[in-house]
């Protein structure tokens, strides 16, 4: 390593696509987060949720509580200027990247190629929008780890758990307040439709915090990392189930029998397939599971 002073300024080198990196292990700083803008004359927008990581200890933080493992494929959404990737490489089989972004796309296995090129076999970018895959080359992801746009956030979740059977664990980074909801047990004052439909899919807990001068341009929310652990789902259809979630928390003040009478029918209709699952009409969406949810989705239509 160099001893200190210019020697070891000239060795750490503020070019994001030098082949001497910022960061002894390839990661981009913000030096070379700006650099890397700059060369794209990119203005970071709202609107696709751009806010990117620089801090090389929150990346390697990241990279270590995904709990990866070597035969690992991973699925990173939103890769932006490549800070997550860099760091996920390393650590797995393949990493699969979905930009929405087509100048991040383009030049996202360039920076990896510079950075890290003995890596570079191990990158796949697929240029589309996460909500609208449907599917994806190469093989079977089997661990999402990404830095997810908070305006979609929860949506690009649901939707690649879904989609993709593969994944049994994820590690996402959102804001914190989304983060809460999505781990949210019954009766906490965050659970609702997010913290229900999550739990379809797996066991969520939140995996730790984030502030915001880890990000460029800094967000003015703070955030937080969310764990899930896939599971089989409760018995029963999940389209149905979400419905009833749906229909439960549009009207979260009123009891199950108020707020559930549109989507079963009448007030009467609701109370009596709430009973039939052995569910108090008087209770509220929040004190119900994933497991209540279903098992009440799976009850009979009340015929008028």
């Amino acid at each position: 390593m160099p001893a200190s002073g210019r020697t070891a300024a000239r060795a750490c080198s503020t070019d994001p696509l030098s082949t001497e990196p910022e960061q002894a292990d390839g990661l981009l700083g913000p030096a070379a987060i700006r650099e890397l803008a700059q060369q794209l004359d990119l203005r970071p927008t709202k609107t696709l949720g751009q806010n990117f990581l620089h801090d090389a200890n929150t990346i390697r933080r990241i990279v270590r509580t995904a709990d990866l493992r070597p035969d690992d494929v991973v699925l990173e959404v939103g890769p932006g200027l490549g800070s997550l990737t860099l760091g996920l490489l390393p650590a797995v089989a393949h990493v699969t990247a979905v930009e929405i972004d087509p100048r991040l796309a383009e030049l996202l296995p360039a920076t990896v190629a510079a950075r890290r090129s003995d890596l570079a076999g191990r990158l796949t970018v697929v240029r589309d929008d996460a909500l609208r895959i449907r599917e994806l080359p190469g093989p079977p992801p089997t661990a999402l780890v990404a830095n997810l746009p908070y305006n979609v956030a929860v949506p690009v979740l649901l939707h690649l758990l879904e989609l993709l059977p593969t994944l049994d664990r994820a590690l996402v980074l959102v804001q914190a307040e989304v983060a809460e909801r999505l781990a949210a047990a019954p009766g906490a004052p965050a659970y609702g439709v997010p913290s229900v439909k999550a739990a379809w899919y797996g066991e969520v807990r939140r995996a730790g915090n984030v502030g915001r001068r880890v990000f460029w341009p800094e967000p003015n929310v703070d955030s937080g990392l969310v764990a899930l652990v896939r599971r089989p789902p409760p018995p029963g259809d999940r389209l149905a189930t979400f419905a009833a979630v749906d229909a439960a928390f549009g009207m979260r003040r009123k009891g199950l029998r108020a707020a559930l009478a549109r989507w079963a029918g009448s007030p009467a209709a609701a109370e009596q397939r709430l009973r039939a699952a052995g569910i108090e009409p008087t209770a509220r969406g929040e004190q119900l599971s994933v497991t209540d949810f279903a098992r009440l989705a799976a009850t009979e239509e009340v015929q008028p």
